[in-house]
């Protein structure tokens, strides 16, 4: 259950720091600029929690590869949603 919810802590402020990013591409504008702040802080508050249920080598790895997995899948995401066909088209 621990590491359950370090994975979501950090998939989640990962996730914000990257809405928050001027280049991201899956909403209209940017989130404000105190989103990437608590962004940043649920990373940390993941790392911490991975580091107290895996140690200290897993839970870095963990922590990075959540990081690292979150920031290549949003930008494919954001690219399939613009690359999609309109539904009416065949």
């Amino acid at each position: 259950m621990t590491v359950l919810c370090a994975l979501l802590l950090t998939l989640a402020g990962a996730a914000l720091v990257y809405l928050a990013s001027a280049r991201q591409g899956l909403c209209a504008a940017p989130l404000p600029r105190p989103a990437r702040f608590v962004g940043w802080l649920l990373v940390l508050a993941g790392t911490s929690t991975w580091l107290t249920a895996a140690g200290i080598g897993a839970g870095i790895a963990g922590a990075l590869t959540a990081v690292m997995l979150t920031w290549v899948a949003l930008p494919y995401a954001a690219w399939w949603r613009t690359t999609r066909a309109p539904a009416g088209d065949s």
